[in-house]
């Protein structure tokens, strides 16, 4: 019997199958689904800085909408303030007792001190670890790649500081040199590189002439990016590295582990083929294993990595022109163009 049990971030884990950030984990019926499904541990829902402001925002014009009606009633509401990011600790507490797997807790700010205020009221409610997401696109042209990054590196070590927990970083592919800026927030001592973010990408209604916001799932296929750099990563890194995007069943999972990750997170198969799909996933990985005569994960991971790897040029560009020279009459044969 396949022995699928992992440790990643420093927790033990059943098995390498984390359910990513998502809605899903609002609800406590679908954490228990996960959990029934066979999930290794579970990422909450974000929490955005922007949103608490927005929130705020609102409320606040909520209490003023009515003053000054008439003399008699200048206000309506006594003096109150919004909640903040109370309400979201609250219920991340309520999902953590009573969740039985490792509960992850995520979240993406704007300003350092408030990454470090949030980082240090969520280790109080008893999550077992925390993800940095670094959800942010550089929005002026002044913006050095540098300066960028910089700001990302003392957010990760101020919050490193604050907690005790173990922290995640999750990034875009965005950046000059992807590999140094990893390796620059490997040095901080993080414990583990979630590869990558999903962004959320504009669309344009041509015929309204209006901006659109889909919500972008990912689709099969799309794990060859984040398949890349876990395999680039593997053996030159001290963190753990958890593969996400475009994985959505026990084949796109075990060819991550060959990579070298240590774990996966899955969101987009958990939408299109139910929280069941994890359950699926497990037994796929079971099936490929008992095939192979291997009996732990570590008997895999990591065996098609760029450091294990019989061609070393496999990951970089030197496939792209094999694949050119070897492949493009193949190409033709199947997608004529004429």
């Amino acid at each position: 019997m396949a022995d699928l049990s992992t440790t990643y971030m420093g927790l033990k884990l059943k098995n390498p199958i984390i359910a990513g950030s998502s809605n899903l984990a609002l609800d406590i019926r679908n954490i228990k689904a996960m959990e029934e499904a066979g999930v290794g541990a579970i990422v909450y829902k974000s929490l955005f800085e922007e949103q608490v402001n927005f929130e705020s925002a609102d409320f606040d014009e909520d209490l003023i909408a009515y003053n000054d009606r008439h003399a008699e009633m200048i206000k309506l509401y006594p003096e109150m303030q919004h909640a903040g990011p109370r309400d979201f600790l609250t219920q991340l507490k309520k999902i953590k007792e009573n969740t039985t797997v490792p509960l992850i807790a995520s979240i993406n700010a704007i300003h350092e001190e408030t990454w470090v205020e949030y980082a240090k009221l969520i280790e109080e409610t008893g999550v077992d670890g925390l993800e940095i997401n670094l959800y942010k696109l550089p929005k002026k042209f002044e913006d050095t790649g540098q300066s960028h990054e910089k700001r990302k590196i003392d957010i990760i070590k101020a919050v490193k500081k604050a907690v005790k927990i173990p922290v995640g970083v999750k990034l875009s592919s965005f950046y000059s040199s992807l590999l140094n800026f990893i390796s620059e927030i490997d040095n901080t001592g993080v414990d583990s590189f979630i590869l990558f973010n999903r962004m959320f990408e504009p669309e344009i209604d041509i015929n309204a002439e209006k901006p659109l916001f889909p919500f972008n799932l990912s689709h099969k296929g799309d794990h060859r990016l984040p398949l890349r750099y876990a395999g680039l990563l593997y053996g030159n890194i001290k963190a753990d590295i958890c593969s996400s995007s475009g994985i959505f069943d026990g084949e796109d999972a075990i060819k991550m582990l060959l990579a070298g990750a240590n774990a996966v997170q899955v969101v987009s198969t958990l939408y299109k083929n139910k929280i069941g799909q994890i359950a699926k996933i497990l037994e796929q990985m079971e099936e490929w294993m008992d095939k192979k005569g291997y009996k732990t994960l570590d008997d895999f991971r990591g065996k098609l990595s760029r450091k294990n790897c019989k061609d070393p040029f496999i990951y970089l560009r030197a496939q792209y022109v094999d694949i050119l020279l070897n492949n493009s009459d193949k190409l033709l044969k199947k997608y004529p163009v004429i």
